[in-house]
This record gives C-alpha cells, sequence and structure tokens, in this order.
C-alpha cells in the first residue's frame, strides 16, 4: 500500500529562499504535496511559494509553535516531512528519512545537521544545543544528538497525538520530549546544514531563545516531574527550616526558653511549606500518572507507520 506522504514547511519571509526549498522536495519526494503554511510574511513568500508549486496557506498566530499546532490538524497523511522554508535542510535525504520511519515502523525520525559551513550553524547554537541535548538526557534518561533540528519525518500517530502547546521556536524541544516521555520508537540520520541563501535571514535569537527553551524545559519537567520538582522544592525548604531551629533547639535544652521567636515562626512556616510542597508532589505524581496513560492511549489509537 503506497504512503500518502506530506511535505509541511512553516515559512516567515523567507521570499529569497522559499522556491529553492519547494523545488528540492518536489523533485526529492515526487508524490508528495508541499505544503508552505506562510505565518504573516510582510514580502512575497506567498506568491513565489504558489508559484514553484506548493500549496499555500495561512496561520495568523504568530509564532512557528502556532504554525506546526495549525498543519498538524489542518494535514491528513501517513507520512509527514517538516523543515523550514529557508532552503538550509537538504532535501535529497528526505526519501531516506521516509525509508528509515517506514521500514523500521519508527514515530519520528529527525535530520541531525552536519554543518559544513560557518555561516550555517553558529558557535552559540553548538553549545546551546549540546547543553539542552544533556539537560534532557538527565530528565528523560535518553535524548537525540540534535534536538533543536527543524527537519523531522514523523509518523500519523505523532502528529495526531501530539498536544501542541508551545508558540515559538521552541516547538522542536516539545516535540523532542513528547517522544521521550511516551518512549516512541525513533531515529536520527545524518544531514547535511546548509548555510542560507543571499537575501535569506535568520529569525532565531541566540541568548532569548535559549532562555525560552530552557523555561520550557523546566516547566515540562515540573509538569512531567512533579515528584522530584516539588519534592526538591520540599527539601530545600526543610533544610532550612532545621539549619535555623538547631541554635533554638540547644538555647532550648540549656535554658528552656525560647530567645528568639520571630526565628521560631519562620523555621515553623518553612517545614509547613515544605509539607506542603511534598504533598503538592504526591498528588500530581498521581494525576500525571493518569493523564499520561491517556495520553499513550491516543498515541496507541492511530495506525503505526510499518511497511505493509
Amino acid at each position: 500500500m503506497s504512503q500518502k506522504i506530506a511535505v509541511i514547511l512553516p515559512c516567515y519571509n523567507e521570499e529569497a529562499a522559499i522556491a529553492q526549498t519547494v523545488a528540492g522536495f518536489r523533485a526529492a519526494l515526487p508524490g508528495a504535496v508541499v505544503y508552505v503554511y506562510d505565518n504573516n510574511s510582510r514580502d512575497r513568500t506567498v506568491e513565489v511559494a504558489r508559484a514553484a508549486g506548493a500549496v499555500v496557506r495561512t496561520e495568523r498566530m504568530q509564532g512557528k509553535g502556532s504554525v506546526v499546532r495549525r498543519m498538524f490538524a489542518d494535514i491528513d497523511a501517513d507520512v509527514y516531512v517538516m523543515a523550514d522554508g529557508d532552503a538550509t535542510y537538504d532535501a535529497e535525504a528526505a526519501p531516506a528519512m521516509v525509508a528509515k520511519l517506514l521500514d523500521e515502523g519508527l514515530d519520528m525520525v529527525v535530520g541531525t545537521r552536519v554543518h559544513e559551513a560557518v555561516e550555517a550553524y553558529r558557535r552559540g547554537h553548538v553549545l546551546g544545543n549540546r547543553v539542552m541535548t544533556g539537560f534532557l538526557a538527565s530528565l528523560f534518561g535518553r535524548s537525540f544528538t540534535d534536538i533543536f533540528s527543524g527537519y523531522r519525518v514523523f509518523s500519523r500517530r505523532f502528529v495526531k497525538s501530539f498536544p501542541v502547546l508551545s508558540s515559538g521556536f521552541e516547538i522542536e524541544t516539545a516535540i523532542s520530549i513528547h517522544a521521550l516521555e511516551l518512549k516512541m520508537p525513533v531515529g536520527e540520520i545524518e544531514t547535511v546544514y546548509l548555510a542560507r541563501p543571499e537575501g535569506s535571514e535568520s529569525k532565531l535569537n541566540t541568548y532569548r531563545d535559549g532562555l525560552r527553551i530552557l523555561g520550557v524545559i523546566l516547566t515540562l519537567y515540573r509538569i512531567e516531574r512533579p515528584m522530584l520538582f516539588f519534592g526538591a522544592i520540599a527539601g530545600l525548604l526543610a533544610l532550612l527550616a532545621i539549619v535555623l531551629a538547631i541554635p533554638l533547639a540547644v538555647t532550648y535544652a540549656h535554658t528552656g526558653l525560647v530567645p528568639r521567636f520571630p526565628t521560631a515562626i519562620l523555621a515553623t512556616g518553612l517545614m509547613i511549606l515544605a509539607s506542603l510542597n511534598l504533598f503538592a508532589g504526591l498528588i500530581l505524581d498521581t494525576v500525571v500518572h493518569g493523564r499520561r496513560e491517556m495520553r499513550r492511549l491516543a498515541y496507541l489509537a492511530q495506525p503505526g507507520p510499518l511497511r505493509d
């Protein structure tokens, strides 16, 4: 049975690169439909993409995450190839990525970027990628070589079970965490990462987007690992309360008096807060377990990607 393949390209002000991107994927995957989702571009991106042969649609809510949410909801296919519209991802690698997904029954294949040109991938992004990759591995037990890569191939059951909550460039991190959390079968293929064509400018900001991605990871850590998150807070508060209480206890043992009454109140309050955080972690851990089961059932409700 032939698989219906959709190439999905979120796009913002890519007049200089979108025609090359569309042409590359149309040549690499002749049977696929190429969709370009424009995100309020102020240049001729829409006209150029349509002239290149893409199906062009518009998402008015700004941000890559908003575009991905719309694409995942709107498009019906068996296999989804997602890339950026800036011609930096090697379209010729797409057939191998699709074949790996289908032959091995995977839910996601990540195009791990191998950057040959200095201008293709800034050093700050390389360092940030390594830091975030290691952080994810510490939280979830495994990770990807390149969690920030926007070049990915998905199965239908991944796309239709992924709750897209991110609105910006941190969407790649959220996608990776979704796969890790549900223990999906995933793979990676090295792909060449190219420099942008002349006239195409990056929308990324190393520090701003890095902080946003770190915030997403911490937020998801709080949501997915509440016992550890709130337990750590409880431990710190309890330790502080004990440190404050020890001198009071020693003084009381010798004199029978509590001379620093405000400190005693503070230590008691900190211990109460520690207890509340501990119980919050226990309750939320039970909630998360039930929610994870529901997400797993939604994932399993879709057919798998194995080739017949």
